[in-house]
């Protein structure tokens, strides 16, 4: 058993490389504000909760434009992105910028924006959320979904990586 005093001496630096370990997906979470203004941000904190009905989870970050759109409006869509949208991964996880400058806005069928070219759109209601920690955790009701064929994008040990290797056999999970 773990003591208490093990747990609280775990500070950010050993939580990000210890979590640095867990292979995840990448996605955009994107809202849009009470304005009307379109916002977004790269997420890998996400996880399916139910099939039946179906619910995911995100966690957002506390004061986050996006964060205020998701839980302002009760809509948000989650944008699972292609192993050949780094570059918007990465666009998306820049703080304090207009992600969308320059993006071609559609929301489709979505009442959100969406992010081009992105494996699945999931179209969301916020079911719940609350705080935990430094984030808002967001539970969101499925409402739409759309998908293509791709590769997904992953990360791993703070590096954005695929799935599989192009021409052969992955000899590790990534190449």
């Amino acid at each position: 058993m773990v003591s208490p005093s093990a747990v609280s001496d775990v500070g950010p630096p050993a939580m990000r490389r210890a979590m640095g370990r867990f292979a995840t997906g990448v996605a955009v979470v994107t809202a849009t504000g009470t304005d009307g203004t379109p916002h977004g941000m790269t997420v890998n904190s996400l996880t399916s909760v139910s099939l039946d009905p179906p619910l995911l989870l995100v966690c957002l970050t506390i004061g986050a434009r996006s964060t205020d759109a998701v839980t302002g409006t009760g809509r948000f869509a989650v944008n699972i992105l292609s192993a050949r949208q780094e570059h918007l991964a990465l666009r998306f996880a820049r703080r304090g910028e207009d992600h969308f400058a320059g993006l071609p806005v559609t929301t489709g069928s979505h009442a959100v924006p969406i992010v081009p070219d992105a494996l699945a759109h999931l179209d969301c209601a916020v079911e719940r959320h609350f705080t935990a920690g430094d984030h808002v955790v967001v539970f969101g009701h499925v409402r739409r979904v759309c998908e293509r064929d791709g590769e997904p994008l992953g990360f791993f040990g703070g590096r954005f990586g695929d799935l599989t290797c192009r021409g052969h056999e992955p000899v590790h999970w990534f190449c």
